[in-house]
C-alpha cells in the first residue's frame, strides 16, 4: 500500500463563490489529471473539500474509491495507532479550499456541549455531536467579519448615529451589560422585516462620516455589500454594525474557535476544521424564523476577543529538516497546518508525522519522493499522506513550489 496517494475532489457552487477561472477552488479542482470537470466561465465555484466528509468525499484518483473506504482497509498504517486511540478510525480533520466573492452567511459552529444537545434533539439537521473550530490561512487578500466588537464600540455606534439610537434603544448598564446589550441588538436586527432592513441601510448610508467615529469603514463597506446582497437582508447589518472587520494578506491566518460568530467576505483561503457539518446560520441566507433567531442568539458567546488574538502566526517547524517549513498550530486544536515554500530547484525534507496528513499544492510545481513512490506536483494537486511517512520535496526550475499540509497528531 502506497504511503502517499493522489486524490480527486469536487467543487461546489454556492452563489457566494467566485466566477469561473477567478475561483482558486475551481482551478485546483480542474488541475486534477484525468478529471472530466471543466471550469465554466459563467458559473460560481465556492469550495473544494479534501477529505472524508460523506457530503463531499474525496476519492483515490487511480481507482475512484472513496478516501474513507481506503483508510478503513488499513487504519493502523494510514492513521497511526495514537490517532486511532484518541479520535477513532475516521480522518479527524477536513481541509477545504474556499473562494469567496460575496459575504457568506453569518454563522456559528456550536461547541461540543451545544452540538451534543442539538444532535440529540434534531439529528436530521445536526448530524453529529462534534464541534467545528476552523483554521483559515489566506492564499490571497482576504476579508472577514469575526467575533463581536468591544461592547463600548457597539454602544458608541448605537449612541452616536441618531437613527440607530432612536431605532434600537439600548438598556441601562447592568452587571450583564455585554451579553444583554449585544444579544438585544442582534436579536432586533435579525428580526427586521425586509422593508425595515432597507430603511436602516438607507439611514446608515445618509449618516455623516463624523457620526461613525473610528468605525467609518462601515460607510466604505455599505455600498459594496448592498450591491452584492441587496439592502433587505438583516444579517448584513449584524456583521457591519456589531462584528470586527478583519483583513489578512497571503500567508496570514485566523483561528476561529467553535461558538465564535463569523462571516467571510472575500478572498481565497485554505481552511482546516473538525469534520463536522454542524452550523447555525442566521443572516445572509434564507430568512430566519423566530425559532432560528432564538437558537442563534442563545448559542452566541459575547465575551470580547481582540481580533488580533485570533490571528495565528506561523512558527518555524522542526518537521522541515532544511528550514523551509513553518507550522500554524492553534492552541487546543486537534489539527495543525504546515506550509512549505521553496524557490526554484530548492528542496525540503519533512520528517514523518505521527498521524495522517492532506497535502495541497497551492503554487508552482515539483516532485515528491518517499521510500516507495515518486510523484509529480502541480498547482491544485492534492494527496493523502500516511502516518510516519518521510517526504522529500523538490521545486521545479522557475516558479518554485508552495504546499500546505493539514495534519493531526495525537
Amino acid at each position: 500500500m502506497a504511503s502517499v496517494i493522489q486524490l480527486e475532489s469536487d467543487v461546489n457552487n454556492h452563489a457566494w463563490g467566485k466566477k469561473g477561472q477567478s475561483s482558486l477552488a475551481a482551478r485546483y479542482a480542474d488541475a486534477t489529471p484525468g478529471k472530466e470537470f471543466k471550469v465554466a466561465s459563467g458559473k460560481y465555484y465556492s469550495e473544494m473539500w479534501i477529505g472524508t466528509n460523506p457530503n463531499n468525499a474525496s476519492r483515490i484518483l487511480s481507482t475512484g474509491q472513496k478516501l474513507q473506504e481506503w483508510i478503513d482497509g488499513n487504519k493502523e498504517k494510514l492513521l497511526g495507532p495514537a490517532v486511532i486511540e484518541k479520535y477513532g478510525s475516521d480522518l479527524p480533520f477536513l481541509p477545504k479550499v474556499i473562494s469567496i466573492s460575496n459575504e457568506l452567511p453569518v454563522q456559528i459552529h456550536p461547541d461540543k456541549e451545544l452540538a451534543t444537545k442539538l444532535h440529540k434533539h434534531n439529528p436530521s439537521k445536526f448530524g453529529d455531536p462534534n464541534h467545528k473550530p476552523e483554521l483559515t490561512v489566506a492564499l490571497t487578500d482576504f476579508e472577514a467579519f469575526v467575533g463581536f466588537k468591544h461592547v463600548d464600540d457597539i454602544e458608541a455606534l448605537f449612541q452616536d448615529v441618531p437613527f440607530l439610537r432612536d431605532r434600537f434603544t439600548t438598556q441601562p448598564k447592568t452587571p450583564f451589560t455585554t451579553s444583554t446589550l449585544i444579544n438585544n441588538i442582534v436579536h432586533k436586527l435579525l428580526s427586521l422585516s425586509e422593508e425595515e432592513a432597507a430603511e436602516v441601510y438607507s439611514a446608515l448610508r445618509d449618516a455623516p462620516r463624523s457620526e461613525y467615529g473610528d468605525q467609518s469603514y462601515i460607510l466604505m463597506l455599505l455600498p459594496r455589500i448592498a450591491n452584492q446582497d441587496g439592502v433587505t437582508d438583516p444579517g448584513c447589518l449584524v456583521s457591519l454594525l456589531t462584528m470586527n472587520f478583519v483583513t489578512l494578506k497571503k500567508g496570514e491566518a485566523l483561528y476561529i474557535p467553535a461558538d465564535s460568530i463569523h462571516a467571510f467576505l472575500s478572498g481565497d483561503v485554505i481552511e482546516c476544521m473538525a469534520p463536522s457539518d454542524n452550523v447555525i446560520n442566521c443572516g445572509v441566507c434564507p430568512r430566519a424564523n423566530p425559532e432560528s433567531i432564538n437558537l442563534f442568539t442563545s448559542a452566541l458567546t459575547f465575551d470580547y476577543k481582540d481580533p488580533q488574538s485570533m490571528v495565528i502566526k506561523p512558527k518555524v517547524s522542526t518537521k522541515g529538516l532544511k528550514g523551509h517549513t513553518r507550522v500554524y498550530s492553534p492552541q487546543g486544536s486537534e489539527f495543525d497546518m504546515l506550509v512549505t515554500e521553496l524557490k526554484s530547484e530548492e528542496e525540503e525534507h519533512i520528517a514523518g508525522l505521527q498521524g495522517p496528513g492532506i497535502v495541497v499544492v497551492t503554487k508552482g510545481g515539483g516532485k515528491l519522493y518517499t521510500k516507495d513512490v515518486d510523484l509529480e506536483l502541480k498547482e491544485g494537486y492534492a494527496f493523502f499522506v500516511a502516518y510516519d511517512t518521510d517526504l522529500k520535496l523538490v521545486a521545479d526550475e522557475g516558479e518554485g513550489l508552495d504546499i500546505h499540509m493539514a495534519f493531526c497528531e495525537a
